[in-house]
């Protein structure tokens, strides 16, 4: 929704045919090969991928899998941006530290993550670096959405089976979406933090195509 007054969008997923471009191609993480043909196929100017395997406690128990997903495939979607000259937006992980410490990190600071998840994750990172694709890795923490399986929803069932309250830093997939708006409508590399200075960005730029923050 936030990308789509950007130009024409192409949404690929796994449980869909592909695109008219190869309509037998579909975004199977579990093969590279095939999510590179798919690129290929559709020649998109931005790439944004999202896909992961996000299930913190089961990587433990299937790491290839997690490697597959998280670091191998989106290494060979980061090539392919290469090739095409596209700019690729990478879905990453606070995971990738680990955990210690309260002061906000950039993007030379140290990592080290404890988990599956989280190394795999970072392979991912690196691999896109290492192809010299043109490229913007957003660490997300806490994200959540009206729909599916996340953590605010898994809050909201504890807090009311403790009767108490849990509060964290999380991020809604729609802030996030938006930042993105942003970030790739200007090319500025500036990641938006807050839902507030999304609002107060558009409202400093009328002229800005696109979704409008809610009063």
């Amino acid at each position: 929704r936030a990308l789509a007054p950007l130009g024409m969008l192409t949404s690929c997923d796994f449980n869909t045919p592909g695109p008219a471009q190869a309509p037998h191609l579909k975004a199977d993480f579990t093969d590279p090969a095939q999510v590179a043909d798919l690129v290929r196929a559709v020649r998109p100017d931005v790439i944004v991928n999202a896909a992961a395997h996000t299930a913190v406690d089961k990587a433990e128990s299937e790491p290839e899998l997690a490697r597959t997903l998280n670091a191998t495939t989106p290494a060979q979607v980061a090539k392919v941006a290469t090739e095409l000259g596209a700019l690729l937006v990478h879905y990453s992980t606070d995971y990738v530290f680990d955990g210690s410490g309260h002061a906000p990190r950039d993007e030379a600071a140290p990592t080290g993550p404890l988990s599956v998840y989280g190394r795999t994750k970072l392979e991912g990172e690196q691999g896109i670096q290492a192809s010299g694709c043109r490229h913007l890795i957003l660490r997300t923490s806490w994200v959540y959405a009206s729909r599916g399986g996340n953590f605010a929803r898994t809050m909201l069932r504890l807090a009311e089976a403790s009767n108490g309250r849990i509060t964290d830093v999380i991020t809604a997939a729609q802030e996030a979406a938006d930042g993105k708006y942003e970030i790739i409508d200007k090319e500025g590399y500036r990641v938006l933090l807050t839902r507030k200075e999304y609002d107060d960005y558009v409202a400093e730029h009328p002229d800005l195509p696109g979704p409008r923050p809610s009063a």
